[in-house]
C-alpha cells in the first residue's frame, strides 16, 4: 500500500448536486448505521487521489460524525469530521489521501465512530482499470465499473445483450434520398405524427404517414423541414435529438454550427404552429457549465421527457434532496422531467427545466449502461427508459427501470434486430401503445449516415 503524508486529515465532500448534505436533514440514530455501505473505491490515484465512496440505502439520514475509514492496516485511519450526515440515497466521496494511500492489494473498511464497530468492507487483489463499485448501487456485488463516478451513481457494466424484443425485419421508412445525411433524432407525437431533426444544418421535420413510409407534411410550410434558430433568431443549432412534450417540441443540441469548434450544450423549445419556414426557440436552457466537459462533437445527443406522475408512482428519488421526488419542489418546471444523454460518457442527466426559460435544476445522474448514448426514449406502457447507442456499440439498446432505491438502473441490453446492418443510428422512437397491432408496435431509427440513401428505418417491438 502507498503511505501518504499525514499532515492533517481531510474530509472532502466530493458531492454531486449536494446529494450528501450537512445540516439539511435530521441525523438518524446509529440503529440506521447498517444502511451505510461502501459503494465505490478508487485505489490507483484518481482525482485528487485515492477515495472511498459511501452511500445510504435506508430511508433516514445517518450521522457520520467521527466514523472511520481504514485500509488493511489498523494503524491507518481516516476520521470523518463532526456534523456530517448522509441523506437517504446520497453518495459521499471521502478522499483518504493524504491520511493513507490504497494499494493494489488492499482493503477499504468502514467503522462507526470510535473505529471499533465494523459497518462494511471490501478487499481487492489488484488495482481496477477504472474503479471497483457495487452493481446495483449500495446493494449489489462489487465489480469493475465502466468509468469512475465519484460521489454519484456507479457506471455499471451493462447486462449481457439479449435478442431484440421484437421482429427481426427492418424496412426503409422514407423516400429514397429525401433527408440526406445528418438526420439525428426522431420522436413520435402520436400514432399519426413523427418529429425528426437534422443536425447540419439544424432543421425540424414534421412527418406524416404515407402507406408504409413517413414523409414530410406538405402543409404548414413543412414540406422541406423548417430551419431552427436560437431564441435570438440567429445561429445554426446542431440539433441532435427531439421529443414531443406537453411543453412543446424540445430539441437537444451540442453546438452552434456557426462556431463548430466550441461545445454549447443547449436544450431548445419550439412552438410549431404557423407557416413560417424558420423557427426561433421560444425558450432555451444552457446546460454547458453544469455538465462534464465534452468535445464540440461529443455533447448532448439524446433527450426524452418523463411525466412527474410516472416518476412519483415508481418511487423515483431526487438525488439533490435525498428524498423521494416531489414535483412541487420545482415550481414552474411543467409536469415532467427532461432526461438528456451525453455522448462522451454515456451518462444520462435528469433536469427540472423552468418553462419560463433559462432556469434549471439537475435532479439525478444516471449511468446509461453503455459507452455512449445517442438517443433516449421513455416507454410509458412499460415504465422503461431506453438508452440507445449507434454503431459505436453495435446498435445495442439498454433499458432502465427505477429500482427499490429509487434510481434508474440498467435491467437489460438488447442487440439490434438481426435484419438491420450496423448503421450509424443516432435516433430511436417507439410508437404509442395505441398503435399496437397483433401484439407489436412500430419503432423507428434515424440513420445519420444516410446509408443506401435512406435515413429512416422501421421495425417492430413487442407490446
Amino acid at each position: 500500500m502507498r503511505i501518504g503524508p499525514r499532515a492533517g486529515i481531510r474530509l472532502v465532500l466530493a458531492v454531486l448536486l449536494g446529494t450528501a448534505v450537512t445540516g439539511l436533514v435530521v441525523p438518524a440514530a446509529h440503529a440506521a448505521a447498517t444502511d451505510v455501505r461502501i459503494n465505490e473505491v478508487e485505489s490507483s490515484g484518481g482525482s485528487p487521489g485515492d477515495w472511498v465512496e459511501v452511500t445510504n440505502i435506508g430511508a433516514t439520514a445517518v450521522d457520520l460524525s467521527g466514523w472511520v475509514v481504514k485500509d488493511n492496516d489498523a494503524g491507518h485511519a481516516y476520521t470523518i469530521a463532526a456534523g456530517v450526515s448522509l441523506a437517504p440515497g446520497a453518495f459521499l466521496a471521502l478522499d483518504v489521501d493524504p491520511a493513507f494511500g490504497l494499494g493494489s492489494a488492499d482493503s477499504a473498511r468502514l467503522y462507526q465512530a470510535g473505529g471499533s464497530t465494523l459497518v462494511d468492507s471490501y478487499t481487492w487483489t489488484s488495482h481496477a482499470g477504472t474503479t471497483y463499485g457495487r452493481c446495483a448501487n449500495g446493494t449489489g456485488a462489487f465489480t469493475t465499473t465502466t468509468t469512475a463516478t465519484k460521489a454519484s451513481a456507479n457506471a455499471c457494466p451493462p447486462p449481457p445483450p439479449a435478442a431484440w424484443p421484437g421482429g427481426s425485419g427492418v424496412a426503409n421508412a422514407d423516400t429514397t434520398g429525401f433527408f440526406g445525411a445528418n438526420l439525428s433524432g426522431v420522436a413520435y407525437e402520436n400514432a399519426s405524427v413523427v418529429w425528426a431533426v437534422k443536425n447540419g444544418p439544424g432543421k425540424l421535420y414534421r412527418l406524416v404517414p404515407n402507406g408504409a413510409l413517413w414523409q414530410a407534411d406538405t402543409t404548414g410550410g413543412w414540406s422541406a423541414g423548417k430551419t431552427l434558430r436560437y431564441a435570438s433568431g440567429s445561429g445554426d443549432p446542431d440539433a441532435e435529438a427531439v421529443v414531443s412534450t406537453p411543453d412543446g417540441v424540445v430539441v437537444a443540441t451540442e453546438r452552434d454550427n456557426n462556431n463548430s469548434g466550441t461545445s454549447l450544450l443547449k436544450v431548445l423549445r419550439y412552438a410549431t404552429a404557423g407557416t413560417a419556414t424558420s423557427l426561433n426557440a421560444t425558450a432555451e436552457w444552457n446546460l454547458t457549465a453544469d455538465l462534464p466537459a465534452a468535445a464540440a462533437n461529443s455533447g448532448l445527443e439524446a433527450i426524452t421527457w418523463v411525466p412527474d406522475a410516472a416518476l412519483v408512482a415508481a418511487g423515483f428519488r431526487d438525488e439533490r434532496t435525498g428524498a423521494l421526488y416531489d414535483p412541487s419542489t420545482y415550481p414552474g418546471h411543467g409536469s415532467g422531467l427532461y432526461l438528456v444523454g451525453l455522448e462522451s460518457n454515456g451518462a444520462v442527466y435528469a433536469y427540472a427545466l423552468n418553462q419560463a426559460g433559462g432556469g434549471f435544476t439537475r435532479v439525478a445522474t444516471i449511468a446509461g449502461g453503455q459507452a455512449a448514448v445517442m438517443d433516449l426514449e421513455w416507454e410509458p406502457a412499460t415504465g422503461r427508459l431506453w438508452a440507445v447507442c449507434d454503431d459505436t456499440c453495435s446498435g445495442r439498446a439498454t433499458t432502465l427501470t427505477v429500482n427499490a432505491q429509487g434510481r434508474f438502473v440498467a435491467t437489460s441490453t438488447h442487440n439490434r434486430p438481426t435484419g438491420m446492418s450496423n448503421y450509424n443510428n443516432e435516433g430511436f422512437a417507439i410508437a404509442p401503445q395505441s398503435a399496437c397491432v397483433g401484439g407489436a408496435k412500430q419503432v423507428l431509427w434515424s440513420d445519420d449516415g444516410n446509408d443506401s440513401s435512406h435515413a429512416l428505418r422501421s421495425g417492430t417491438l413487442s407490446c
